[in-house]
């Protein structure tokens, strides 16, 4: 069904969307304005509880400044002082955690701004690249370009292993942990890639991320249901998750240069085979971690608010998904949203099971609502 006839089609989609929007624009991102927002360090608190109140700080994250940093690019011209939210966190991603001996950035700092845990880790430097190709597009700060070109720079260098993947942690000083690639580190890396790829022409990138694609296919997916692990094939305890399983599906599906390689043809197929073992079709809650033995056994059945806004986002890029789309929102809704906030995750039995506000969740909200408001456009 073409893009112009879904609004028409399903106005109760439409209405629906202008109500989530209007929560994530009055409710969510006023806490980090406001309560979640440590003025003196210049950084979001970790996470806010039900009463709007932060929890104690005992870190500040790279990963959690990055996160807010593209929230507030991405409000720029949407919401009032974005644009100086976004600068006073971009700035902050520079003067707390980037390591001025060794390159890149620390994964943390404790509560008085001291360098806690001073490894690098491919998922922090990851969405450090995706939040900077995203200010620069916003605010052409050639700061942001040039802290785009050393973050990619550092991880090409750093965390590549020839073979197309990248190791998921290092040392402080770049000697290496043994950890090897991970799934969920160089999905946003490959998020990062296309983010960058979206606001320049950049060539060595783009090879980067096909070469990262295949070698993905070649190593990750199981050969025999199409899905990726968490872990490269053959690893001890490996597992999959339905969320990340409808994250890559989205980013694959969305960009025209990787739509048609073995690793979204993998994933394509393997779409119905997650939803069945992975969406619970009374509710549609998507469970966390399922085991590969061929009757997708639930390995962890928590329901986290991250995973519901991937399989809705994923969603709006299958053909004739408007009634699926419209059940799902409504669950995200009345499963997860609130007067107050959010519920971050639910239990087995659908009971609230944690009842904090982290303040990297806005981001996940954020590129769902950016990928309905296309899917309605």
């Amino acid at each position: 069904m073409p893009h112009a006839s879904r609004s028409t089609a399903l106005p109760e989609l439409t209405a629906l969307f202008g109500q989530v929007q209007q929560h994530f624009l009055d409710v969510i991102v006023p806490l980090w304005q406001g309560p979640g927002w440590n003025a003196d360090m210049a950084l979001p608190y970790e996470a806010l509880d039900a009463a709007h109140q932060p929890l104690p700080a005992q870190r500040y994250r790279a990963m959690a400044c990055a996160r807010q940093l593209y929230l507030f690019s991405s409000l720029i011209g949407v919401v009032d002082n974005a644009e100086v939210r976004a600068a006073a966190l971009f700035r902050s991603l520079q003067r707390h955690f980037h390591d001025a001996e060794h390159g890149g950035w620390f994964y943390s700092i404790d509560a008085q701004g001291k360098p806690l845990d001073q490894r690098k880790d491919l998922y922090t430097h990851a969405f450090i690249l995706f939040a900077c190709a995203h200010y620069w597009d916003k605010s052409r700060d050639s700061l942001a370009e040039s802290t785009l070109n050393a973050a990619l720079e550092i991880i090409g260098r750093r965390f590549a292993t020839g073979d197309g993947l990248y190791e998921a942690c290092l040392e402080r000083d770049w000697l290496t942990l043994q950890t090897g690639p991970l799934q969920n580190p160089l999905m946003h890396l490959a998020e990062a890639f296309l983010a960058t790829l979206a606001v320049r022409e950049d060539p060595q990138t783009q090879k980067a991320l096909l070469e990262l694609c295949t070698a993905m296919h070649k190593q990750f997916v199981d050969p025999q249901y199409g899905v990726l692990m968490e872990k490269p094939l053959g690893a001890v305890d490996n597992w999959y998750e339905p969320g990340h399983q409808f994250e890559w599906y989205f980013l694959l599906e969305s960009s025209a240069l990787l739509r048609d390689s073995k690793l979204h043809r993998a994933l394509d197929r393997a779409f119905a085979f997650t939803e069945q073992y992975g969406v619970l079709e009374s509710c549609g809650a998507v469970r966390a971690m399922l085991d590969l033995d061929g009757n997708g056994r639930p390995r962890d059945s928590t329901q986290r608010i991250w995973a519901q806004a991937e399989y809705l986002r994923a969603l709006t890029l299958r053909a004739d998904s408007e009634a699926v789309v419209l059940r799902q929102l409504q669950a995200l809704q009345q499963r997860f949203l609130h007067a107050g906030g959010w519920h971050e995750c639910r239990d087995e039995n659908g009971e609230v099971s944690r009842k904090d506000m982290p303040s990297t969740t806005p981001y996940h909200l954020a590129t769902c609502y950016s990928g309905l408001a296309e899917y309605l456009r």
